[in-house]
Order: C-alpha cells, then sequence, then structure tokens
C-alpha cells in the first residue's frame, strides 16, 4: 500500500466500465484516499453498495474539494461536463479525461481558464462489455494510458508528473502523444476492428437467424467479441473522430473488395494472410 496517495480526494464523472474500474483499483491502492462519484441514482447506489466509493453526488458541484477531477463520461457528455467542472473547481485541483478521442476535448480546455489544470488521459484497458458491472480493479495491470498535453510547458509538465504517478500506481504504463497522433492511431487499433466487429455480426445475424448462429463456433465469436459495446459510447467516437475513421474504413473496404475480385485466384487472399499471420504475431509477441 502506499502511504500517501497520489491524490488524497479523486472525483470520476461517470461510473461506467472505465470510471468504476478507477475507482476501484484506486480504493485497492489507497484505502484512504477519498472517492467521489457523479452519476445517475441507480449507478451511484449500486457502487454505495459494495463500497466502491464515499460520496455520491448527481450535480458536479460536489467534486469543489476534489484534488483530482476524472471525467469518465461518454466523449460529447465530458465535451459539456468540462465547462461545468471548471466553475467549482479548487485552485489546485487537476482534470483529465478517459475518452477515447482527443483532439475535441483538448481543445475546450484550452478555452478554458488558465487556472484549469487539464490533461487530456485515454486509459487503453477495456472490455467487451461496458458499465459498472464490469468494471474490476485490475482493468489496467500492464496497459498503456496515454496522455495529450496542449504544450509541454512547466504547469503542463508538473500535472502530467502527478497523473503519470497516479496511473502508474493503478498498474498503467503512462505515455504521452500528441494530440493528432493519438485519434489517428486510435482509428485504426480501436475504432476501425470495433465498428468492424459490429458490422460483420450484423451481416451474419441477418442473413442467418438465430437458427443458423446455433451453429456457429468459436472463429465467430471470438471475432465479435467487440459487437457487445454499447451503441451509445461509439456513436459519440465516431462523430468526434470521423475524419480519422473514415480514411480507415476506406482502406478496409479496399481491401474486401481486392479479396472479393480474388476469390477464384486466391493469390491476393495469400497475400493478405500471410502479412497478417506476421502483424498478429507481432502484436502476440509484444503484449
Amino acid at each position: 500500500m502506499s502511504v500517501t496517495p497520489a491524490f488524497q480526494t479523486i472525483g470520476i464523472v461517470g461510473l461506467g466500465l472505465i470510471g468504476g474500474s478507477i475507482a476501484l483499483a484506486a480504493r485497492q491502492r489507497w484505502p484512504e484516499s477519498r472517492v467521489i462519484a457523479v452519476d445517475q441514482p441507480g449507478v451511484l447506489d449500486a457502487a454505495l453498495r459494495v463500497q466502491m466509493i464515499d460520496i455520491a453526488a448527481s450535480d458536479v458541484a460536489a467534486l469543489a474539494d476534489a484534488d483530482l477531477v476524472i471525467l469518465a463520461a461518454p466523449v460529447k457528455q465530458n465535451l459539456l461536463l468540462i465547462d461545468q467542472i471548471a466553475r467549482v473547481l479548487k485552485p489546485s485541483a487537476v482534470v483529465t479525461d478517459t475518452g477515447s478521442t482527443k483532439r475535441d476535448i483538448v481543445a475546450a480546455a484550452a478555452r478554458l481558464p488558465s487556472s484549469v489544470m487539464f490533461v487530456g488521459g485515454h486509459p487503453l484497458g477495456g472490455a467487451a462489455a461496458g458499465g459498472l458491472d464490469h468494471a474490476r480493479a485490475d482493468l489496467f495491470q500492464d496497459r498503456p494510458w496515454l496522455f495529450t498535453p496542449l504544450t509541454m510547458a512547466t504547469k503542463d509538465s508538473e500535472v502530467l508528473e502527478r497523473l503519470s504517478a497516479f496511473v502508474s500506481a493503478l498498474g498503467a504504463t503512462p505515455m504521452v502523444m500528441d494530440v493528432d497522433a493519438h485519434d489517428r492511431c486510435l482509428a485504426f487499433i480501436s475504432h476501425l476492428p470495433q465498428l468492424t466487429a459490429s458490422a460483420l455480426m450484423d451481416v451474419v445475424g441477418a442473413a442467418m437467424g438465430r437458427d443458423g448462429l446455433a451453429l456457429a463456433g468459436r472463429g465467430l465469436i471470438d471475432t465479435t467479441r467487440l459487437a457487445s459495446s454499447p451503441p451509445a459510447i461509439w456513436a459519440d467516437i465516431a462523430a468526434s473522430n470521423a475524419d480519422q475513421i473514415g480514411p480507415a474504413l476506406d482502406l478496409l473496404i479496399a481491401k474486401l473488395q481486392e479479396l472479393r475480385r480474388d476469390l477464384d485466384t486466391g493469390e491476393a487472399l495469400q497475400q493478405t494472410f500471410a502479412r497478417a499471420v506476421r502483424w498478429r504475431e507481432d502484436i502476440l509477441t509484444r503484449g
């Protein structure tokens, strides 16, 4: 156990998979720290029952005493919340978020008073299904936690150092990325796979129906694991990163069309499969 919490009072807005997992991990790491959560009554009641949080609130005004505020709501909601949060923060408070796209939230934070100490964040720990019920304390263990500071000025550097210490204590590996690079990278490694899995499951399900799906093996089940993800969250992500996701989808569509034209000869198929095997091995050896 850490003798001194990285932040004595932690405020979390949004107790879904990510926000709930942060609360659990912080509680496990620093039992003496205080966790304030802002969400809907039903979610807060569930969190209180398992002693995940200390204070439940429906209004961001409850975060006035927080040393760290984490915006863990959907992307578009975070954009609305950051202005509200700025009005109640104490001067020394640090603010970050967990959204899968960063340009909009970083730009919004840049328009706030200079007293607001904000650094965009994105933990790359997740699960196929969202919601508080799936939260767990080890979600971020050995996973990257990306930070996208607007600048590397002294103030941002100091805040980044504190946030890096915080997420490291939760088991994550802090990394710094440029905002634009982040959104392009995530379009390929996260957003494209999600859209692909959901589209695949929709096509197969519509064609086969319940009876046909009863014959499905592990191949389809494993390939479409991400199709269990909540659509509302992903609609926000797609809208906020459309200019990066669109070209990624175009490349995938072009590849599928190439394979479609090559079904009789199999030459492109063999080349694609061979490259895919090498890329997947690269992922597995790094993981």
